[in-house]
């Protein structure tokens, strides 16, 4: 399998393997199935932990709130030694739009440097907030330092990031769920789906 995946929409909001999935009202075509986010977290595990040293702990930086869900069920999914910290971070601008102006929140509990960094992201849009964590993360000294994203969408992306491992690519759409919420609505479902327009 690619390191990319592009899910098929479920225009009816059913899931690939066939089974409905109920979605709220207000919520639109689901975009990514549960089915479909447990094989690609299982499959990003796997290539995680082959791409990693033995021996040496993996430090996996969850983005608070949005990459909550996915980095609990990666972290089960990779079978080498990982340690998880937190930052969150506040970018301004409106509710659906990033300006790339970012402040800190919370801020890593444990020093970086010297080790192996992992950003682990709910989605990167414009890439603008995620550039601003790889600028300040680099700068603490880490041995490597990768971005995981379960979701990108490549057409309003604003700068050109390395990110080394992505779960899917998705259309230009506001999505919710799996941890991603719309004023703090919505995490909870267990798909990825978009908003009714």
């Amino acid at each position: 399998m690619s390191a990319v995946d592009t899910p098929p929409g479920a225009a009816d909001g059913s899931a690939a393997d066939g089974q409905a999935q109920q979605t709220p009202a207000g919520i639109g075509d689901v975009v990514v199935t549960s089915e479909q986010l447990r094989r690609r977290v299982e499959e990003l595990g796997a290539e995680i932990s082959g791409d990693y040293p033995d021996g040496e702990s993996l430090l996996l930086v969850g983005v608070l709130k949005g990459a909550l869900f996915f980095l609990a069920d990666l972290m089960r999914a990779i079978d080498i030694p990982v340690e998880v910290d937190f930052m969150a971070v506040a970018s301004y601008g409106s509710a659906t739009d990033s300006s790339g102006v970012v402040r800190i929140l919370k801020d890593l509990d444990a020093a970086i440097e010297g080790r192996h960094v992992l950003i682990v992201e709910d989605i990167v849009d414009s890439g603008l907030t995620l550039q601003y964590l790889l600028r300040n993360l680099g700068w603490r000294g880490p041995q490597t330092l990768g971005v995981c994203a379960l979701l990108t969408k490549p057409a309003r992306r604003e700068v050109d990031l390395p990110i080394r491992y992505v779960g899917f690519e998705i259309p230009d759409e506001f999505v919710v769920g799996y941890g991603l919420d719309l004023g703090e609505r919505h995490r909870n479902l267990p798909f990825v789906a978009a908003l009714e327009r």
